[in-house]
């Protein structure tokens, strides 16, 4: 009827597989997974309230003539009136210079480093694209 001499064989190739789907889904999902910490943040100041402050637009066309604010200054004097008039700006604005493409390099230099002089950090030229 039995034969007790028989050696049971254990099948291990079904084990494997399934293993080895669980070690690709987890593979796949692990690099998604989100850890959230809850934290209570203090509360801050409701009262002052950010005011958002209007840039400086400066431009120098091909003649060199210069615009700040649609005010005109001349390319010679402009280091000196452009520094008298930033007294009146706030030096925490955004200043974006527009100039021809056309001019002298040297130019455009004299007027960033006259916008540098006055006391402005955050200076951009300003580009076509």
């Amino acid at each position: 009827m039995y034969d007790w001499e028989e050696k049971p064989e254990l099948n291990i190739t079904p084990l494997v597989d399934v293993m080895l789907v669980l070690l690709v889904v987890l593979m796949v999902i692990a690099p998604n997974i989100i850890f959230e910490e809850n934290i209570k943040l203090p509360q801050g100041s409701t009262t002052q309230q950010l005011s958002k402050i209007p840039p400086i637009h400066i431009t120098v066309d091909s003649e060199g003539n210069i615009q700040v604010n649609k005010k005109n200054f001349l390319l010679n004097a402009f280091t000196d009136n452009f520094f008298l008039y930033a007294k009146t700006l706030d030096k925490k604005a955004t200043v974006l210079i527009s100039a021809d493409k056309t001019l002298d390099y040297g130019i455009v230099m004299s007027v960033l480093a006259a916008v540098k002089q006055a006391g402005f950090s955050e200076v951009s030229l300003a580009t076509n694209g």
